[in-house]
């Protein structure tokens, strides 16, 4: 319901000025206002006016009216289609609309206008909500105002796609117990009013008024009913804090619409005295979750029903009451001898105790204080059988003993729905509160006010106002000085002063003539019988009789009507009708009475004195008595409290009650003189003495006098009438509620059955016409005669059809009565300027009955609205209508307090809606859940008559099975499916506040999630139930969070619980998956042994064992992918789980196949396939973690080894990222695992042809040293030629070895191999070929050699048998066969890539020994010399001073040294020609470790070592000395260098030895001096460490083996030798 804002501001009229006295008015939904009157042809009237609206395909209907002196004018009308006006929260400039001539009219109904005139007027129009929104909220409705105005009626409540269908039994009431504030108790209301004297009944019974018990028809045929239901009714003393109501749904997600109703039975029962309720109360537990009440002797009981609101759900067979009603008398009986000590319910018999939270201990007490009442009662029922309503979603499958027994979808088939509970049933629910309710209208028993009200009635409508004869009026001269009979102003002027009624002799002004409203042929007679013309007055009394004769004739069902309400024999009634005729001609002439009238105050009175107030008193004439009150100065609410006593003697009279305003000034005497009437006048009331009956408190609406006049405000009197002949009755308006409240009372319960009979009314006063034509009359007629407002019907009407709420197409009626009595109090008009909760307080309905008649009217709603299943069914689109109705109802409560009354902060209809629907659902959740078995049977599954019912222990959540949550999980579905389809649609007033579908997922899924949480819980603890049964309701969760909940404002953007409740019974399917897996991956590896490793095909290069594996890890992992665990943490658990099993499942068919691989390794087929099996676990594994967050991109075919390795780790980081980082360390270790096992796999496999490759590298060798001769330009051609024949005995071995690879390897796994032999044919090709070995060590081949130096022919002929020196132009066919070589493994691009190939570690060591076959030796020895810097000692020890009388501060620092020797060295360069010289001074050694038996003769030998020494001297000796350990020398040397390489190309190497006669002299011991060391000292001490043998890497090695073959050198054979002296182990120890 929106707040429609009007401003009139201004209007521009054609025409001359004078012309023109207008007012607007604005009509729209029934409800009418008006402007003050201003003169000329541009009025500015600048007023507000605000309208409820609920449907916006009507439109405001504006008028123009010029006054008139009789009769007003139109000026034109214009039609503003609601659509059109847009929502703003501030005050526009507004528009200027043209006003037409004529409306067009189209089923009564205005829809435009035609005929355009030259006037305009401007009005700013806007839509403003009622309540203060949030910013939000009002940026909603402004953006999206046009499409709700596009909107239909038809698009807003598409009820016909409903499908109708019956409901399931169920509790009659749904206070949930959490909600205090559905209970009637006005302690516990959402408002309370300000006027309420007294607190109503706590509990709710069904004497209470307005209460959803008395709502409902009541037939002519009485059901049969034994007397104890109504007493067992009324004494259901239950509070609704202490309790919570239940009802169940349907599912009308696929395709139907099942609805709840109320159940009609009421319950008691037969058994033994009871001991008391507080035996009960300890005796008897119940747990939120198992729905079971254990008995005393420990057997557990299902609560099979629930007793609420005074009603009680019935239960579904004779045979459940029976034994139910044996139960609970036994169970009573019991607890007298029981121990009292509690027994709490368990989840399981062995299991702990659960606690009880404190809204299901208040519910045990109501449940166990009714049980109490019900057997003191001592009556039986019988319910009535329920038919069932059967719906199909998703069934739960079953888990089997598979471990994919999971169901991860649910089945959404359909079934056809059942009826739940006949019609008759809901019917006989709303009977039994009817005459209590009707009760609480005392009007309908007190015989004696009614009999007076019929005559009073029958008096209206014998000769009513409506068809009294109006005065027949002449303009007319008066001679005399005259007064007007209206105003009693003087008729000025000199002739043609007033008008005159011929028939009766009235004289008024000509604006006062419509003023009076006295029959003129009743007022003849009256003044003719007092003046005596008998003549005269015989003809008037039988033109009257005439009249009522006419009356009697034409309308003899009004007078029947009356007779009927007020059950009058038809022989009184015609007596009565006799004697009102007569009393009617009797007139005044036997009439008198005594008026008794006190004026007690006034409120809101126009300011009249500059100062800003007044000084009112009042002047009260009745007839040509006339009296005054005090003036109360300075006061626009005075008090006056001034009684006044009249005797009046024609009922045809007017008691004139004037406001005045006393001036004392000047002015004002001035006035006096001129005028009777020198004060300014404030207002007037006009009261009929025929309206006046018994004792009146009314508030009188002061009007104008004349169109000048400017008043406001209204004055409160109490008038007390004493009717000569007349007993003393009640005031007319307490008359008028009781004709209203028997004519209410005997079309709706006598005739109709209980049924409100709702009247066809159209136009803008249709909300005025309360009954049919006939009665409607009556209550018009009888409120015209005696001066009943408009605005009192509609309330009295209000009252009455409180009393009836819950009758169908009632709520609407009600809505739009409470909008126009808003409307009447709220809406400012130009003849008052009191506030809305003033002129409320002065209604004469009276201010505090009316209050509470809205705040019991505001609890009744709340507390159906809180079970609008039973109430409002689904099925019914009519009661879906009125659902909707009584949402607006309450809104317009709620818009009556905050705009009449002025509340504050009344409590805003949406969330008092949100509350009720809440509480529905929460009572809603508890029956399903308590009722859970019986319900899904009867919903989901067909009849069957011979299966047997599940014990009751069984019926309720056990930790034996998880049966129980999928029922529910159907029944919660089928809820929201309700509620979002059928309630939501209609439900649609608060569209940003309130969405019943929404607000609905978000109740069950909260309780649900608070049992289901303490369900699996208890289940952890014993783990009774298989580990795929909590998988299957993972998956039902699951998907009930996804569907409904996830997208939910309060639940979007957060991560569920639902995951973290399944965490353990996840973990444990895992831990059971990898015993499977496992045990899958042994028998599949067996089976794949057994068929030979076979190909899956042609295509497939692997073996089965590889698919099989991965489907089932696939399979394993699909299921947890189904999960879709939204909580990372929870998802990180499984994933780091399940990669274990990944893991563990993939290393033990590595291991296997490791070991199991060398008894393959001779066969040619099986091997490859194996590697294949690992390769194809890599990469099965790299698309696992893509399912599993990671994207890797696909492996490059020709990466290396190493290139792939680091690439695969790159990717695993990559997947970490997304993954749990433990579970991302433990598949990236795994993959590196892999990696090795296919790296060993591939070696071992590459190993088994080393022996093949090493003859075919021999019979290379010898083809190769069977080339001869000189390389020269001639057979430069010859060398392909020769390299070819040389590698025919390789490429022949690889050429049908790799033949096969190519077919059965994988790329990967081929390039592994390729890669393998690549390095053995290198390193073959280097040992055998290029730098050939012996068996023993190089050092020792080069030892044997230097100890036979002198016999060179001795060392050709060591060295013969294990290599040769190749030639240059052996080298250049070796160069050509590495090309070929290479070439050959790279394979055009399907091999390996000649970037692997040329970094090669074994090609770059083959190239790099080719290359010293060409070098010279000085190049070899210098490239030696600059290269090996750790020869001795690794390179340590060596200390240097300035000369050699310093000693080194420091040791050596070596381990085990064997002697020192130190040396003076001094660097020379010839500034000329930069010749270098060395000079060496040898001072001596020390510490010699050297054992003999014989002479110890000690000598140094000191040779230079460098390039460019070949024509100079490159070795001295010193001499010897005997028996020294540390001899000192003292001999100096010169080494001449040359000019050609600096002094970093060369070294002194210094060896320590023994002399021996005859014999080879015995090395003591080594050292090396590099001169870079020295070259910035230029002269320096070296004190060096010596070393048993020169040491060397394989840069030296290599050179020392090329040098070692230049025979005919001396060079490199001195070099040879000195770097092969070492001491011997045996000698010198």
């Amino acid at each position: 319901m929106s707040l429609l804002c009007v401003r009139v501001k201004k209007a521009k009229l054609q025409g001359p000025p004078d012309k023109f006295n207008t007012y607007v008015t604005l009509k729209v939904q029934n409800v009418k206002s008006t402007t003050i009157t201003v003169r000329g042809d541009q009025p500015c009237w600048e007023q507000d006016f605000m309208f409820e609206i609920n449907r916006l395909d009507l439109g405001l209907i504006v008028e123009v009216w010029n006054k008139g002196l009789i009769w007003d004018t139109m000026v034109g009308t214009a039609w503003i289609p609601l659509r059109s006006i847009q929502q703003s929260e501030e005050e526009g400039s507004g528009d200027w609309i043209f006003l037409d001539a004529e409306v067009l009219m189209k089923a009564d109904e205005i829809y435009g206008t035609k005929n355009p005139t030259p006037h305009r007027v401007l009005l700013d129009t806007r839509f403003e909500l009622p309540f203060d929104i949030p910013d939000d909220e009002a940026q909603y409705w402004t953006g999206k105002l046009e499409r709700i105005n596009t909107m239909g009626i038809d698009d807003e409540f598409p009820l016909e796609d409903v499908v109708q269908s019956r409901s399931l039994p169920f509790a009659a009431s749904q206070c949930s117990l959490d909600d205090q504030d559905s209970a009637v108790d006005d302690r516990d209301s959402d408002y309370r009013s300000e006027t309420s004297n007294s607190l109503p009944p706590r509990y709710h019974t069904t004497a209470q008024p307005n209460s959803s018990l008395h709502q409902y028809p009541i037939g002519s045929r009485q059901q049969h009913h034994p007397d104890c239901c109504t007493d067992s009714i009324h004494s259901f003393d239950l509070d609704y804090r202490d309790q919570r109501g239940t009802s169940p749904v349907d599912s009308s997600r696929f395709g139907s619409s099942g609805n709840l109703s109320q159940t009609s039975s009421q319950l008691s029962e037969t058994g033994q005295e009871s001991t008391g309720g507080s035996e009960l109360e300890e005796s008897f537990h119940s747990y939120h979750s198992t729905g079971f009440h254990p008995s005393t002797t420990g057997q557990p009981r299902t609560n099979g029903y629930h007793l609420t609101n005074g009603h009680s759900t019935v239960l579904s067979s004779e045979k459940q009451i029976h034994r139910l009603s044996l139960e609970v008398g036994q169970s009573l009986k019991n607890n007298t001898t029981t121990e009292r000590g509690t027994k709490l319910l368990r989840f399981n018999d062995d299991g702990p105790p659960l606690p009880f939270s404190p809204s299901r201990v208040r519910w045990l007490k109501a449940i166990n204080k009714v049980r109490v009442e019900l057997r003191e009662k001592h009556h039986t029922y019988l319910g009535q059988d329920e038919e069932l309503n059967a719906r199909q979603a998703f069934v739960k499958s079953s888990g089997g003993s598979s471990l994919y027994g999971i169901d991860s979808m649910p089945d959404l088939r359909k079934k056809k729905p059942i009826a739940l509970v006949s019609d008759v049933s809901l019917v006989q629910a709303r009977k039994a509160g009817i005459a209590s309710a009707m009760a609480a209208r005392s009007s309908i028993k007190d015989e004696e006010l009614k009999t007076h009200v019929y005559k009073k009635t029958l008096q209206a409508l014998i000769y009513p106002i409506s068809c009294t004869t109006p005065h027949n009026f002449e303009v007319w001269t008066a001679t005399t000085p005259t007064y007007c009979y209206e105003c009693e102003g003087l008729l000025w002027g000199i002739a043609r002063q007033g008008m005159r009624c011929s028939e009766c002799g009235v004289k008024c002004h000509e604006k006062c003539q419509e003023l009076l409203n006295a029959d003129c042929l009743q007022r003849a007679a009256e003044k003719s019988s007092k003046h005596g013309a008998e003549d005269r007055t015989q003809n008037i009394i039988m033109a009257m009789k005439d009249r009522m004769k006419i009356r009697e004739r034409n309308k003899p069902e009004i007078f029947e009507l009356i007779r009927e309400v007020y059950v009058i024999s038809k022989a009184i009634h015609a007596q009565q009708m006799k004697t009102i005729k007569q009393s009617v001609l009797d007139g005044t002439s036997k009439w008198s009475a005594k008026i008794t009238i006190t004026v007690v105050c006034a409120q809101g009175l126009q300011a009249k004195d500059k100062t800003g107030s007044s000084d009112p008193y009042v002047t009260v004439q009745v007839g040509k008595t006339k009296k005054r009150t005090k003036t109360i100065y300075g006061n626009l609410n005075p008090v006056w409290d001034e009684k006044y006593h009249f005797e009046c003697h024609n009922s045809s009279d007017r008691i004139k009650v004037r406001v005045w305003d006393e001036d004392d000034d000047i002015k004002s005497r001035v006035k006096q003189r001129l005028k009777r009437e020198s004060d300014d006048f404030l207002g007037q009331s006009i009261i009929e003495v025929r309206t006046l009956s018994g004792e009146m408190d009314v508030w009188y609406n002061l009007e104008k006098r004349t169109d000048k006049s400017a008043v406001s405000g209204a004055i409160r009197l109490q008038i007390n009438v004493e009717i000569k002949g007349e007993e003393k009755v009640a005031p007319y308006h307490v008359q008028y509620t009781c004709l209203h409240e028997n004519l209410f009372h005997h079309f709706t319960d006598v005739l109709g059955q209980g049924v409100v009979k709702i009247p066809e009314a159209r136009g803008d006063d249709g909300w005025k016409v309360y009954f049919d034509d006939v009665a409607q009359e009556i209550v018009d007629e009888f409120a015209m005669r005696y001066g009943i407002e408009s605005i009192y019907q509609a309330m009295t009407h209000f009252a009455c059809l409180s009393s009836k709420y819950m009758c169908p197409g009632v709520p609407a009626v009600m809505s739009t009565l409470l909008a126009n009595i808003n409307a009447f109090y709220a809406h400012t008009t130009a003849s008052t300027n009191v506030s809305a909760s003033d002129r409320f307080a002065a209604s004469n309905f009276g201010k505090e009955r009316f209050v509470k008649l809205l705040d019991q009217l505001h609890n009744s709603l709340r507390i159906d609205l809180s079970t609008y299943r039973n109430h409002f069914p689904a099925s019914s689109k009519d009661r879906l209508q009125d659902l909707k109705s009584t949402v607006d109802l309450l809104t317009s409560i709620t818009f009556f307090r905050m705009k009449v009354q002025e509340l504050q902060s009344p409590p805003r209809a949406s969330q008092v809606v949100r509350d009720c629907v809440k509480a529905c659902l929460n009572s809603t959740y508890d029956y399903v859940f308590n009722n859970c078995q019986e319900l899904y049977s009867r919903q989901y599954q067909p009849i069957d008559t011979n299966k047997e019912d599940l014990p009751l222990e069984e019926q309720g959540p056990s930790i034996k099975n998880l049966d129980f949550w999928p029922k529910l999980i159907m029944l919660i579905v089928s809820i929201i499916e309700e509620d979002r389809n059928s309630y939501t649609p209609v439900l649609n007033q608060f569209p940003q506040e309130l969405n019943v579908g929404k607000v609905s997922a978000e109740v069950m899924w909260t309780l649900f999630a608070q049992d289901m949480k303490y369900a699996l819980e208890e289940h952890e603890k014993h783990r009774l139930c298989k580990s795929t049964d909590y998988m299957n309701l993972h998956f039902k969760v699951k998907w009930l969070n996804n569907e409904y909940v996830k997208e939910l404002p309060n639940f979007k953007g957060v991560v569920p619980d639902y995951p973290s409740w399944f965490l353990q019974f996840v973990l444990q399917w895992l831990d059971e998956n990898e015993d499977v897996s496992m045990e899958f991956m042994h028998g599949a590896l067996e089976r794949d042994k057994k068929d030979g490793f076979q190909q899956t095909s042609e295509h497939a290069l692997f073996s089965c064992s590889v698919v099989d594996i991965f489907t089932q890890l696939n399979q394993s992992f699909e299921i947890i992918k189904k999960l879709e665990c939204p909580d990372p943490n929870v998802m990180a658990h499984y994933s780091r789980r399940f990669s274990k099993t990944i893991a563990k499942v993939l290393l033990q068919y590595s291991a296997i196949l490791t070991k199991s691989f060398p008894t393959y390794i001779d066969k040619e087929k099986i091997p490859c396939v194996l590697m294949n099996n690992v390769q194809q676990l890599r990469i099965q594994l790299e698309k696992m973690f893509e399912s599993m967050g990671a994207k890797q991109s696909q492996e490059s075919e020709e990466e290396e080894v190493g290139e792939e390795l680091e690439k695969i780790e790159v990717e695993l980081e990559t997947a970490g990222k997304k993954m749990d980082p433990e579970a991302s360390d433990l598949l990236n270790d795994l993959q590196v695992k892999l990696n090795s096992v296919l790296d060993e796999l591939s070696s071992t496999f590459g190993n088994s042809f080393h022996s093949r490759i090493d003859d075919c590298m021999r019979q290379m060798a010898t083809l190769l040293y069977q080339i001869k001769g000189p390389l020269n330009d001639s057979n430069k051609n010859q060398v392909e030629a020769d390299s070819d024949n040389m590698l025919r005995p390789l490429m022949d071995f690889l050429d049908g070895k790799l033949t096969l690879f190519a077919t059965v390897c994988e790329k990967t796994v081929l390039k592994r191999v390729l890669k393998e032999l690549w390095r053995i044919v290198m390193s073959s090709l280097e040992k055998t070929i290029v730098l050939p070995q012996g068996n023993e060590t190089f050092g020792a081949q080069i030892l044997s050699a230097a100890k036979e130096l002198g016999q060179l022919s001795k060392l050709k002929d060591h060295m013969a048998g294990e290599a040769k020196s190749l030639s240059p132009r052996q080298c250049a066919v070796m160069d050509v066969a590495l090309d070929t070589i290479k070439q050959y493994f790279h394979a055009g691009g399907n091999g390996l890539k000649k970037a692997f190939l040329e970094k090669s570690l074994e090609l770059s060591s083959l190239r790099h020994a080719l290359s010293l076959y060409t070098q010279t030796t000085d190049t070899l020895i210098k490239t030696f010399v600059t290269t090996q810097h750790a020869q001795v000692h690794n390179g340590k020890g060596i200390r240097l001073t300035p000369n050699e009388k310093i000693q080194p501060s420091r040791g050596s620092g070596v381990v085990k040294p064997i002697g020192e020797v130190s040396v003076q060295i001094e660097l020379h360069t010839h500034p000329n020609n930069g010749e270098r010289k060395v000079s060496v001074k040898v001072v001596g050694a020390s510490d010699l470790k050297w054992q003999t038996s014989g002479m110890f003769r000690p000598f140094v030998e000191i040779s230079m070592i460098g390039p460019h020494l070949g024509d100079k001297k490159r070795k001295f000796q010193t001499k010897s000395k005997n028996n020294s350990w540390s001899p000192k020398f003292n001999e100096n040397f010169h080494f001449v260098l040359g000019n050609q390489d600096g002094f970093e190309c060369y070294e002194l190497q210094i060896c320590v030895k023994d002399y021996c006669f005859g014999r080879a002299d015995r090395v003591v011991g080594l050292a090396v001096i590099q001169l870079r060391e020295i070259t910035g000292r230029g002269n320096c001490a070296c004190w060096c460490p010596l070393g048993q043998r020169i040491h060397m890497d394989d840069t030296g090695l290599t050179a020392m083996r090329i040098l070692s073959q230049r025979s005919n050198d001396d060079v490199a054979k001195e070099f040879v030798r000195l770097k092969s002296e070492t001491r011997s182990a045996e000698e010198g120890r």
